[in-house]
C-alpha cells in the first residue's frame, strides 16, 4: 500500500468507525474551522491560537465523540465498540480521557507552580501567565502527536506512524470537506448518516 492509499484507508476507517452522528459530524466541521483559524494564529497570537485549538476545537471535537457518537453494536461494520477501539490507529477514547485529563490539570499545575518547576520565569502578570500556558498546550499538542507517531513506528510500521502524523495534521481541511453539509442534515433531523455505509470507492 502506498503512503497516500494508506493515508485514504485511515480517514476511511476514522469516518465509517467513528464518524456516524450528524451531531459528532457537525462538531467536527466547528472544531475544524477552530483548528484552522489556529494554525494562522498560533505564530502571531499563540494565545488566541490555543484558545481555538484546545479549548474551542478540541473540546468540541472530543464532546462529540465522547457523549454522541453510537458505542453499540456496529451492524454496518458487523463491529462490536471494543474491536473499534482496539483497532483504532490514533488515540482511542481511553487515550483521549488521559490527554484532555492531562489538559484539563495543566493550568491548575500552573496556577500553583508558575514557572512550571523553573522552566519559565516567573510571569508578571495575567498575560505572561497566558503565554506560558499557551506554550504548555502547544507542547502538549506536538508531544503527543509525536509520541503517538513514534509509538507506531514500534507496535506498526513507519510509514503507518507518518501516515497517522499526516492524517491529523490535515484533518481540519479534511473535516471541513467531508461535514461541511452535516450541520443542515442535523437541522433536517438526520441523527445518523446513512452514507456511512457506502463503500469508499
Amino acid at each position: 500500500m502506498t503512503f497516500f492509499e494508506a493515508l485514504r484507508e485511515q480517514r476511511w476507517d476514522d469516518h465509517r468507525y467513528y464518524h456516524h452522528s450528524r451531531i459528532n459530524q457537525t462538531l467536527h466541521f466547528f472544531s475544524a474551522i477552530s483548528f484552522v483559524c489556529a494554525y494562522v494564529l498560533v505564530f502571531t497570537h499563540p494565545v488566541a491560537a490555543v484558545v481555538l485549538g484546545w479549548v474551542v476545537g478540541m473540546c468540541s471535537r472530543q464532546a462529540g465523540h465522547f457523549f454522541f457518537e453510537p458505542k453499540d453494536y456496529d451492524k454496518v461494520n458487523e463491529a462490536t465498540h471494543v474491536y473499534k477501539e482496539e483497532v483504532k490507529v490514533g488515540y482511542n477514547l481511553q487515550r483521549k480521557y488521559v490527554l484532555m485529563g492531562v489538559w484539563a490539570l495543566s493550568p491548575v499545575i500552573l496556577y500553583f507552580y508558575p514557572t512550571l518547576f523553573g522552566i519559565f520565569s516567573a510571569p508578571a502578570d495575567i498575560h505572561a501567565w497566558l503565554n506560558n500556558l499557551a506554550l504548555v498546550w502547544i507542547s502538549l499538542a506536538v508531544g503527543a502527536l509525536l509520541f503517538r507517531t513514534v509509538q507506531l513506528f514500534f507496535i506498526k510500521d513507519v510509514q503507518s506512524g507518518l501516515v497517522w502524523l499526516t492524517k491529523i495534521v490535515t484533518d481540519p481541511f479534511h473535516d471541513i470537506y467531508l461535514y461541511h453539509k452535516a450541520p443542515l442534515r442535523l437541522l433536517r433531523g438526520e441523527l445518523i448518516d446513512p452514507r456511512h455505509a457506502q463503500n469508499r470507492h
